[in-house]
């Protein structure tokens, strides 16, 4: 055979990697570069989106929540009132005079038109007795012209007088006829004061004050410095209490409200009122509303004067959110309470009413499914972070109570 067909030597060269193989190699190559990539970096994102996570609940603060108090539909409110009689009159003297006698003391009950005390006047009598004896003059002056006035007015129908004359005389008649309405009118106003010599009572009710005895000088008048009035009366069958409400319970309490008063010294007893009449119109002072309550004290066992608690019973149509006034929140923005939403704080503005210095009752801002953060940290601020904590429950003993140590078991 040729030397063609001989067998390769030993030192022959491989024949070379087509294009192809190297492109497939190339990107195996790729892929296990990725996949070593990608395997030591998504730990490391993952461990550092935990450490974030961590350090922001770290830092979040811890927070007790409470839902508000759903207050009650109808509220008590407690406040002091002042007791006045229905009607409340000095009585003075109309007449000059000495005090000849009086008839009640104080704690007496008198009637209208009972008579109180009589007042000496001789001066005002002689003035009455002279007046009348003036209007008889008057009277017997006037009974003359008006006969000499009718005499003329025949005889000058016959032309026996002159017409001037008749004249005079028919005048004359008509001016003492004036002259007896004065004296009249003089001796009615006499007759009148001599009357005010009786003192009498204005209206059913208890004499409260004498300040006046027998001999003692009387000016007539209120107005005068040397006046003083001689009795004092109050009508007690109906008393009038008079409270400052509120303004925020100011429309609630309305004429036709029932009252409770109640006296310190009488425990135990209870008395009805009800809201008569209101002042409508706030104190700008002390922003309260004036409100009248009348009680019937015929039997008298209340005084005028006295200090009562009246309880008002008022209905809430929208009742009020109670919260602790530890949620109180005092910013420079105004009062808020923080409200926890998804782990958020909210800083919530809030209207607050009746404040007890325990709780304070809400009346706009706050909804019953908000839960109120207890005690927040002054350091709080709107749409922080936060971590809800549950209240521990004290009730339980603690675990080293409630199990014994390993010696105590033998």
């Amino acid at each position: 055979m040729s030397e063609h067909n001989s067998a390769p030597t030993s030192g022959a060269t491989k024949p070379p990697i087509s294009g192809g193989k190297a492109i497939i190699l190339l990107l195996v190559l790729l892929v296990v570069a990725v996949i070593l990539a990608v395997t030591g970096i998504i730990p490391r994102l993952r461990a550092r989106t935990t450490l974030q996570q961590q350090t922001d609940s770290l830092a979040a603060p811890d927070v007790l929540v409470q839902k508000p108090t759903l207050g009650q539909p109808t509220t008590e409110l407690i406040l002091p009132g002042t007791t006045q009689a229905y009607t409340d009159s000095p009585i003075y003297a109309r007449t000059n005079g000495y005090l000849k006698k009086w008839y009640f003391d104080i704690g007496a009950r008198v009637k209208q038109g009972q008579l109180l005390a009589v007042i000496e006047s001789p001066e005002i009598d002689q003035e009455l007795a002279q007046a009348k004896q003036d209007l008889a003059t008057a009277e017997a002056n006037a009974g003359y012209a008006k006969i000499q006035a009718a005499r003329y007015q025949e005889l000058l129908k016959g032309n026996a007088v002159a017409q001037q004359d008749t004249d005079n005389f028919t005048t004359q008649a008509a001016s003492t006829t004036t002259q007896v309405k004065s004296a009249q009118a003089n001796v009615a106003r006499l007759e009148q004061l001599v009357g005010f010599e009786n003192v009498y009572a204005p209206f059913d009710g208890i004499i409260t004050a004498r300040n006046v005895d027998v001999g003692t000088l009387i000016n007539s008048g209120a107005s005068t410095a040397n006046s003083a009035e001689l009795f004092h009366m109050v009508a007690e069958n109906v008393l009038r209490i008079y409270v400052n409400v509120p303004q925020a319970y100011s429309y609630s309490t309305v004429p036709g409200v029932m009252a409770q008063l109640t006296l310190t010294e009488k425990q135990g007893s209870t008395y009805e009122g009800k809201i008569v009449r209101t002042a409508k119109a706030i104190d700008p002072t002390s922003r309260t509303l004036l409100v009248e309550v009348d009680v019937d004290n015929r039997k008298g066992e209340l005084y005028p004067g006295a200090y009562m608690q009246v309880h008002f019973k008022l209905t809430n149509a929208h009742p009020a959110m109670i919260i602790p006034v530890s949620t109180l929140m005092f910013r420079s923005e105004g009062l808020r309470v923080g409200v926890v939403k998804n782990n958020i704080a909210k800083l919530v503005p809030i209207t607050i009413g009746r404040d007890d210095g325990r709780s304070v009752e809400v009346s706009s801002g706050l909804q019953d499914s908000d839960e109120v953060i207890q005690n927040p940290p002054d350091s709080l601020i709107d749409g922080e972070q936060v971590h809800i904590i549950q209240p521990q429950n004290t009730g339980q003993p603690s675990p080293a109570v409630a199990q014994p140590s390993q010696g105590g078991a033998k």
